[in-house]
């Protein structure tokens, strides 16, 4: 017989070890894996795939790794006052495949979004469909497995799959994120199932985003970005690293085109192919964002080029910036070794959200 927590709000739980003395979600008695997977499912508690059964011990050994007690608070949703603790983290943390080494990561990614520029509400509630991207920095990536090369925006590795999948389910199972509830995704994209990445750390000179966004090089951290699906590039005709940019910026242009105008953070993905060339002319990550921040740009005449010429009026010549500064783009080094591919991946709705980087380990509210 399976004994699993209820993944809800409110509830009580007997004791039983260590971190589970203290837990309080209601138990479930089911009869075995297969009832736990429909009795879940029935609830609206999954994303529709097959989910691990929470049980006690399994909440227990994640809390237990992490060294949080069950009532530690993780954050608060700011628009809601919804308070995320840490036991009913590692419910869902478990529910999405996570082993407990996992678990600091899914808080950290919580603590990052729990933040008030993240702004969650507004990304996770808005027709838009965005997700919310993560990426991983640090010696965390190798102790986990996480890879950074082949397939990094698919399902490149267990523990990026999971912990992506695990911030979803936090999301739907205690803030209600779930379609047609306070998710309303006209679209959404499949980044809404798991959106995690590790960065490509050990195969470039350049220094890892989490370094950059707060002054460390050894630290292990999480950026959070609320982010609409990767439109992918490829130049293989060129080595100037200005015209390799030239096609991550047309295709920044393009976004600001047919999606949103308004500038914020964007994240452009380099795999090692187009990474050689930069190396090779001694670009850094600083000298990609000062080329993208002067050359991503629109005028508003350029609507009309694409269905949208009714709100061009006599503001033809106005001039929209993809980024507010350099520093809002995050150049993130990953991808397989061949091919001149790379990716750019949009904000969800400019300076509505920004993207946050938090230590593994960091606690905002306490």
């Amino acid at each position: 017989m399976t004994s699993a927590p209820d993944v809800g709000l409110n509830g009580a739980m007997a004791n039983t070890t260590k971190s589970s003395s203290h837990l309080r979600s209601r138990r479930i008695e089911l009869d075995d894996a297969i009832s736990a997977q429909e009795h879940f499912h029935s609830r609206g508690w999954t994303d529709g795939l097959p989910i691990v059964p929470p049980t006690i011990e399994a909440v227990a050994a994640c809390l237990d790794w992490a060294l949080l007690e069950p009532g530690h608070l993780v954050g608060v949703e700011p628009v809601r006052q919804r308070a995320i603790t840490a036991e009913k983290v590692a419910i869902n943390a478990i529910m999405a495949g996570c082993l407990p080494t996992h678990f600091p990561v899914v808080v950290t990614a919580l603590t990052a979004m729990l933040s008030e520029p993240f702004l969650l509400h507004g990304p996770t509630a808005s027709t838009g469909g965005c997700g919310v991207l993560l990426i991983v920095n640090g010696p965390i990536r190798d102790e986990l497995g996480m890879d950074g090369t082949f397939n990094v925006l698919g399902a490149s590795d267990r523990a990026t799959t999971c912990v992506g999948r695990a911030v979803r389910l936090v999301l739907a199972n205690l803030l209600e994120v779930r379609p047609g509830e306070i998710d309303r995704s006209t679209l959404g994209h499949p980044g809404k199932i798991s959106y995690c990445i590790a960065e490509d750390e050990a195969n470039t000179p350049w220094l890892p985003l989490a370094t950059e966004r707060l002054g460390d090089p050894h630290v292990s951290a999480v950026t959070a970005m609320a982010a609409m699906a990767p439109r992918q590039i490829m130049n293989e005709w060129t080595t100037r690293p200005e015209e390799i940019l030239d096609t991550f910026v047309a295709e920044i242009r393009a976004n600001m085109r047919h999606y949103s105008i308004w500038p914020g953070n964007y994240a452009i993905v380099v795999a090692p192919q187009l990474r050689e060339h930069f190396d090779a002319a001694g670009w850094t990550k600083a000298d990609i964002r000062q080329y993208v921040y002067e050359h991503a740009f629109i005028h508003r005449r350029e609507w009309a080029d694409c269905g949208k010429g009714s709100v061009v009026a006599k503001k033809g010549d106005r001039r929209y910036e993809a980024l507010p500064d350099p520093e809002h783009l995050l150049v993130v080094a990953a991808g397989g070794p061949a091919g001149g591919f790379g990716a750019v991946i949009p904000p969800w709705l400019g300076t509505k959200s920004r993207a946050v980087t938090v230590p593994v380990g960091a606690c905002i509210d306490c």
